[in-house]
């Protein structure tokens, strides 16, 4: 008997559009899903846990990593750098579980590039009007990083088109339904 082999969807999305809250949803309810958990080189915040939301390392470890090509992916964001551990998805994939990476538009590419039958899933608001509004109301930046998000947002939206399919989040059980049923097709 053959197991069947997972498939990758990386899911990109500007801060502040509920990508973390929709993944949470998805995963909780769908035990043959996993999010690959990045390594990154940013301080954790309030209740982030190491190993569950993300690897915290030091830059000087997360370059040996680079140098050992221990990322399927990895780019620097807003001076932080991140990464996808290869060997991670690969088992994951391997054990016949669907594996997302919620990973910035640098790395999505990447993420293609390498992995040429990853399904990329583009997430976002329906405005930027939205979008700020949603970054104001979590309280948890200050005025300069909200406008640099913002910025930033404004460039990764000139992706979009590079993505096979794009959820535009007004409802978010109704976002979550739309990505079962891209990981269902």
């Amino acid at each position: 008997m053959t197991t069947a082999k997972g498939n990758v969807f990386v899911i990109s999305a500007a801060s502040g559009t509920g990508k973390t809250t929709l993944v949470s949803r998805l995963t909780a309810h769908n035990p043959n899903i996993r999010v690959s958990v990045s390594h990154t080189t940013r301080a954790p915040r309030e209740n982030e846990q190491h190993g569950k939301h993300y690897y915290f390392t030091t830059r000087e470890h997360f370059t040996e990593l680079v140098g050992q090509g221990a990322f399927l992916e990895h780019a620097e964001v807003f001076g932080n750098l991140y990464g996808t551990s290869a060997a991670a998805v690969q088992e994951m994939c391997a054990q016949g579980l669907d594996v997302i990476l919620e990973i910035d538009v640098q790395g999505a590419l990447i993420a293609k590039e390498k992995k040429k039958d990853a399904i990329l899933v583009f997430f976002r608001t329906k405005d930027m009007e939205t979008l700020e509004n949603r970054l104001r109301n979590r309280k948890t930046d200050t005025e300069e990083v909200i406008q640099l998000r913002l910025k930033n947002a404004a460039k990764e939206l000139e992706y979009e088109p590079k993505y096979d399919y794009t959820i535009i989040n007004n409802d978010i059980e109704h976002s979550c339904q739309e990505l079962i049923d891209i990981i269902n097709s």
